[in-house]
């Protein structure tokens, strides 16, 4: 019987890869006032080439500016900008650009089918290692934006980061704390188990993540979160084809939005969607895509989206949502 693997086809803007924040294992930040930010006029360019191909999301993922910083407002009103133009262009975006404010997460949740942020780790001593330099990295801030996002009712993504200093413990702790704000709003489509992968920008000389221990953490954190969550993997992250499928065999059910580049970690490219679907199918899995929102959220999403939804639930249904 042939089993179903979903992913995202997905496009990634950058506003900007400033950064105020310096965690030690970061591969995408440099530091502030050391980036051009992006034009509409770019990014508007860059749709354009989009829209007719089978990219249905639009994933804005930013280093950070300052909440103090006199630049914050022009910041955040260029990633509101972005969402709007995506979405006249027919595209469904999705925010990830680290703790937001209430007012903030208010305002995007017009123009988004979703939103993110991962949570990492809630222990507090990463705050001495690798989050030193980190403020927006507090643990009870990530906390807070989960709680925030059930309030608004934002379909939302969160996920933890492996190899970075925690120990099982932690990743236990974690998960449960993701469960704990789930059962309270029932807002948290996916959740990523995400192993940190060395990159060629990062000032640490942390070691990748044992990805063979992937399958387990899998199996536990399928026994944690509710049945209602998809767990999601990062093809890319994940080099060895035996233990891809195992994470599948585990409990993973999603390989997340599949971007040209992963700017994250964009010392690892993905395979092509070729060769995904031909090693999966192999194994007895189908590579399906989807929408960035869960269709159980779809009543969520505000009135703006509507329209481009249905025309993408539409295509999805008669499979014409479909990868080159």
């Amino acid at each position: 019987m042939t089993r179903e693997i979903t992913y995202s086809p997905a496009y990634t803007l950058v506003p900007t890869y400033e950064c105020f924040n310096h965690c030690t294992y970061c591969n995408f930040r440099v530091d502030p006032h050391q980036d051009y930010w992006l034009t509409i006029r770019k990014a508007q360019s860059i749709l354009q080439k989009l829209q007719h191909q089978s990219v249905c999301e639009i994933l804005i993922l930013s280093g950070e500016v300052h909440p103090n910083s006199p630049r914050r407002g022009s910041w955040f009103q260029l990633i509101d900008d972005l969402c709007q133009l995506a979405l006249s262009m027919g595209f469904l975006p999705h925010t990830n650009v680290g703790p937001l404010s209430f007012s903030e997460m208010e305002t995007l949740k017009t123009f988004n089918a979703s939103m993110g942020l991962m949570l990492e780790q809630t222990t507090p001593n990463l705050l001495r290692t690798v989050h030193r330099h980190a403020p927006s990295k507090m643990p009870q801030l990530r906390l807070e934006q989960l709680e925030w996002a059930g309030q608004l009712k934002i379909p939302f993504t969160t996920g933890i980061l492996l190899g970075i200093g925690e120990n099982d413990r932690d990743s236990w702790k974690t998960l449960e704390a993701i469960a704990h704000s789930h059962q309270k709003w029932h807002h948290i489509q996916e959740v990523i188990i995400q192993p940190h992968s060395p990159g060629s920008q990062q000032t640490s000389l942390i070691s990748a993540f044992n990805i063979n221990k992937l399958p387990e953490i899998i199996a536990k954190a399928r026994g944690i979160l509710p049945d209602s969550i998809t767990l999601q993997i990062p093809p890319n992250l994940i080099t060895d084809p035996n233990c891809l499928i195992d994470c599948l065999e585990a409990g993973a059910r999603d390989l997340g939005g599949i971007s040209p580049k992963d700017e994250v970690n964009p010392d690892y490219p993905h395979l092509s969607h070729q060769g995904l679907v031909n090693l999966l199918n192999s194994q007895g899995w189908k590579l399906v895509p989807r929408l960035p929102v869960y269709s159980h959220y779809y009543s969520w999403v505000a009135s703006p989206l509507q329209k481009v939804l249905d025309s993408w639930n539409h295509r999805l249904q008669c499979n014409l949502l479909l990868s080159p």
